[in-house]
């Protein structure tokens, strides 16, 4: 994978269900990243006493956060009803040259902050609520 630019890592929210996703506005700074539980089945007759781990079983998941400069456009304000609605709606994660992440999240953080000399910032974070799929680009 060549060198990518930072900024073209995009969090994109449907904004009324029908498909069309449309970038947050005023991200600046966006990260994901995938888990697993590991399911421990090591034994006492477990080769040489090495773990073993039960591929395929425990749970998976993914979080999603982003911070940004507070713009109050349409995709600000559906992320903030999205929390206040308890919502769980398909967002997509666009990781260039590499793929699309989508599928349900819950916004289980938003932190709104400024200073007197400065922009007013927010910053999200998400949860994956159900099965995600991928394409590669």
């Amino acid at each position: 994978m060549a060198v990518q630019n930072g900024k073209d890592l995009l969090i994109k929210l449907d904004l009324t269900g029908d498909g069309q996703f449309e970038t947050i506005a005023g991200l600046r700074a966006t990260r994901i990243s995938f888990n697993a539980e590991a399911v421990d089945v090591t034994s006492l007759e477990s080769q040489g006493g090495w773990r073993e781990l039960l591929g395929g079983a425990g749970v998976r998941s993914a979080s999603i956060s982003g911070s940004g400069v507070f713009r109050d456009a349409g995709t600000d304000e559906r992320a903030r009803q999205i929390f206040f609605d308890g919502e769980v709606p398909d967002f997509q994660v666009i990781i260039p040259s590499f793929g699309v992440v989508q599928g349900p999240f819950m916004i289980t953080a938003v932190d709104y902050a400024g200073s007197h000399n400065g922009e007013a910032t927010y910053e999200l974070t998400l949860a994956s609520a159900g099965v995600l799929s991928f394409t590669a680009l």
